[in-house]
């Protein structure tokens, strides 16, 4: 049985909150989820919802030192069909 009275430790945002928190249009998030290439996300009651935690971690994986580094390639391809 859930436990109604303890906090909801994970704070969930809607595709704009989210776009907002990442500096990019909403489009282009969804953009990303329908490719797969954007940050991890979940239907609730018809709902995409991200965790903000979530958000942080895919914005992280993208960082990069320059543009020689390797990760570079791989953050200037997110968005596009693989």
């Amino acid at each position: 049985m859930l436990d109604r009275s303890a906090p909801l430790a994970t704070r969930y945002v809607r595709t704009h909150e989210a776009a907002r928190m990442l500096g990019i249009s909403p489009r282009t998030l969804e953009k990303y989820r329908c490719h797969g290439s954007g940050p991890t996300f979940r239907k609730l009651g018809g709902r995409v919802v991200y965790a903000v935690d979530d958000l942080e971690a895919w914005a992280d994986k993208s960082a990069c030192s320059s543009t020689s580094d390797p990760r570079y390639v791989e953050a200037r391809a997110a968005g596009h069909a693989r």
